[in-house]
């Protein structure tokens, strides 16, 4: 029992960070094989069977290569970050995209967010990294962001916190432009606090946007709310 509460507080006292960039804590100096294998325990988020892991991290070797790959990997990386039961490997760290996971959760159940929190929802899981293993987790937590900001945006212009509501909602822009919902809901929060300008400049920014790489026009319904609608339809 007292082995498992002091392995408890070791992992405790160790915390990497993905949202954004790849960071460690405590700073500790990592080869590029030790860091590729820490991001890769942590974007999974469970227990990962050798074999899986070396298949994912270096897809296009032979296998046997590939494995060896994984032990020069853990080799590298600083004593108890990673621990290794049966043929499996589990990071033994704290990950910020767990509580990222967690506020993205609350905000879509309808709770407001700090500015802490939506600055935690405002990056991507290691922009800059293209490796096969990352993309579906990059694409997938950039969709579950983008709501999260926008359902925020939308819960605290309705209670009145319309600061936090337009830094929530120009997050949700910010990572997805032709998102028109999170307009939708950058200009409701821009014209709940009577900020007119604002409001008509989100507007035409999505109007370009999806004019250029879509080749359409915005809902008229949000052209309605921002009182320009029908201004297409005027001569030139």
């Amino acid at each position: 029992m007292m082995e498992q509460q002091l392995a408890h507080l070791d992992v405790a006292k160790r915390k990497i960070a993905i949202v954004g960039r790849l960071g460690v804590y405590p700073m500790v100096r990592l080869s590029l094989p030790a860091r590729r294998l820490l991001a890769y325990l942590a974007v999974r988020g469970h227990p990962v069977q050798r074999g899986v892991a070396s298949a994912e991290l270096w897809p296009d070797v032979p296998d046997d290569i590939g494995r060896s790959n994984l032990r020069r990997a853990l080799w590298h990386v600083p004593r108890g970050w990673v621990s290794a039961t049966g043929d499996e490997l589990a990071l033994e760290a704290q990950c910020d995209l767990v509580q990222a996971h967690q506020v993205a959760a609350r905000a879509l159940g309808g709770e407001p967010l700090s500015l802490e929190e939506i600055e935690l929802l405002s990056d991507d899981i290691l922009p800059g990294w293209h490796e096969e293993w990352i993309v579906p987790a990059q694409d997938a937590f950039r969709l579950l962001r983008v709501q999260a900001l926008e359902a925020a945006c939308r819960t605290m212009a309705s209670a009145g916190h319309h600061a936090l509501a337009t830094q929530a909602g120009a997050a949700a822009i910010a990572a997805e432009p032709l998102c028109e919902s999170a307009a939708e809901a950058l200009i409701d929060a821009h014209l709940a606090q009577r900020n007119r300008y604002q409001a008509m400049q989100c507007f035409r920014l999505l109007a370009e946007r999806l004019d250029r790489e879509l080749g359409v026009t915005p809902d008229p319904a949000l052209a309605a709310r921002v009182g320009i609608g029908g201004i297409e339809q005027r001569p030139h």
